[in-house]
Parts: C-alpha cells; structure tokens; sequence
C-alpha cells in the first residue's frame, strides 16, 4: 500500500503556495555560532564549515552591514508536510528548474519554504498553483 509519505501526488494537489511580505536574502557569517546573531530573527540558520548561514530579511541584513545578495521571495507551501515524505522537495524543484527559476527550498517540521529570485516570484506561484490545478 502506498502511503502519503510516498506518494508526492497527494501533497502536490493540496500545496496551498503563498508568498509571505519581505525579501529575502542567505548571509554567511564566518566564525558565528548559532545563538550569537538570534537578535537579527533569521527565519534559519544552518552551521556550515565555512560559516553560520542566515536567512534574513534583507533590510535586516543591509542594517548590519552584510555583503548585498540576491534578493529572494519567501513562498511558504500550505499543505503539511512530514520530513520523511518523499518526492515533494524534488517535484517543485524540478517545476521551477523547468521555468528557469532558482529555487532553494528549506524544510521545516510543518512546511516547506521555497526561496525564488523576488523578480520570478509570481511565476514560481502560478507554477506552483499549477499542481493543485492538474491534480
């Protein structure tokens, strides 16, 4: 029998994508540990050899002085998801890629984020909005 957690149809018809207010931007700040930049409310943090990445909203990031990049779209994905669903993550990956849309997507216990560049923003929405259409 084929459960939800393998089968990415079931969460592909029910994605429910929503773009939240702000933009967006990953900072990698070498030598911090997590706790150290919590007053900056990041929306992640992932330790990396190389430095504490962060995900924070990019006025945050100009304030502090960061180095400028990309600025991103917050997407968050509607639908409940579990951490072992498997296929999701690749699904929307694969229909953005199609478009030429970057996507860097950050699984949390409930929802996935998906972070797109601000200008493909609404494109990466109708993509998205596509699933629920054809499911």
């Amino acid at each position: 029998m084929v459960g939800a957690a393998s089968n990415p149809d079931h969460l592909l018809a029910r994605l429910q994508p929503e773009r939240q207010a702000g933009e967006y931007v990953f900072c990698s700040i070498p030598g911090a540990a997590y706790g150290d930049l919590a007053w900056l409310k990041p929306v992640a943090m992932i330790y990396e050899p190389e430095g504490l990445t962060l995900v924070i909203e990019r006025s945050v990031a100009e304030r502090a002085g960061f180095p400028a990049q990309p600025a991103l779209s917050r997407l968050l994905l509607g639908v409940q998801s579990k951490l072992d669903d498997v296929g999701l993550t690749a699904a929307v990956s694969s229909a953005l890629a199609s478009r030429g849309i970057s996507a860097n997507v950050i699984a949390g216990c409930h929802h996935d984020q998906i972070f797109v560049p601000v200008a493909q923003a609404e494109l990466a929405l109708a993509v998205l909005r596509g699933f629920e259409r054809t499911a």
